[in-house]
C-alpha cells in the first residue's frame, strides 16, 4: 500500500479534523523514529497513518480497537509487523520490537505535545522546549488522557524521555501548518 492510498482510506473511515491531525502527527513521529533506528520510513509512516483507522467505530468498545482496523486491513496483504504493531498501541498485545515500543510511545506523545503547545503562552509548536515539555510530564493532572507509562516506555528504544518527547515535537513541527500549531 502506497501512502496515497493509505491517506484516502483514513480520510474514508475517519472524519473528525482533531483525530486526522493526530493520525498524521503520530505518522510523522513514527516517519522521524524510523529515520533515527534506520528502518522503513515508508512502513512505519504508514503504521502510524493507519493505527486509528476504526477509532469512531469503536470509541465506545474500546476493547474492539484495532481489531476492526486488523479486519479492513486484510485485504491490503499488509506486512504483519505493521498488523502487530497497531495491536500493541492501546496494550491489546505485547510490544516486542522497536516499531511495536515506537506506535506505543508515540500514539500518546502527540497528544501531550499539542496539550503542551495550546497551554505555552505562545500557543506554538515551534517554542515548545525539551524543558517545557518534561516540566508538564510531571504534572499529573495536565493532558490526564496521554497515558505517561506508554510515553516512558521510550525507554525501550534506548531514548531518553525528553529526547524523545523532542524528536516527535521536531517532526510534528514538518507539519505545524497541517496541525494548525
Amino acid at each position: 500500500m502506497d501512502r496515497p492510498t493509505a491517506l484516502a482510506l483514513m480520510e474514508s473511515k475517519i472524519k473528525n479534523k482533531n483525530l486526522r491531525k493526530h493520525i498524521l502527527a503520530v505518522e510523522a513521529g513514527m516517519v522521524k523514529l524510523a529515520g533515527h533506528f534506520g528502518e522503513d520510513a515508508d512502513l512505519w509512516g504508514l503504521t502510524g497513518l493507519l493505527h486509528d483507522l476504526d477509532y469512531a467505530v469503536t470509541l465506545k468498545k474500546p476493547e474492539k480497537h484495532t481489531f476492526v482496523t486488523e479486519n479492513w486491513l486484510r485485504e491490503y496483504e499488509l506486512p504483519d509487523e505493521m498488523i502487530y504493531a497497531i495491536r500493541c498501541h492501546p496494550g491489546h498485545a505485547p510490544c516486542k520490537s522497536r516499531i511495536d515500543w515506537s506506535l506505543y510511545a508515540t500514539d500518546p506523545a502527540t497528544g501531550f505535545i499539542v496539550a503542551c503547545a495550546l497551554m505555552h503562552p505562545s500557543k506554538k509548536l515551534a517554542n515548545v522546549d525539551e524543558e517545557f515539555m518534561l516540566r508538564r510530564f510531571k504534572e499529573k493532572r495536565f493532558a490526564a488522557g496521554a497515558s505517561r507509562e506508554a510515553m516512558a516506555a521510550c525507554s525501550h528504544l534506548d531514548l531518553e524521555l525528553g529526547i524523545f518527547l523532542t524528536m516527535i515535537r521536531d517532526a510534528m513541527l514538518t507539519i505545524s501548518d497541517t496541525l494548525e500549531l
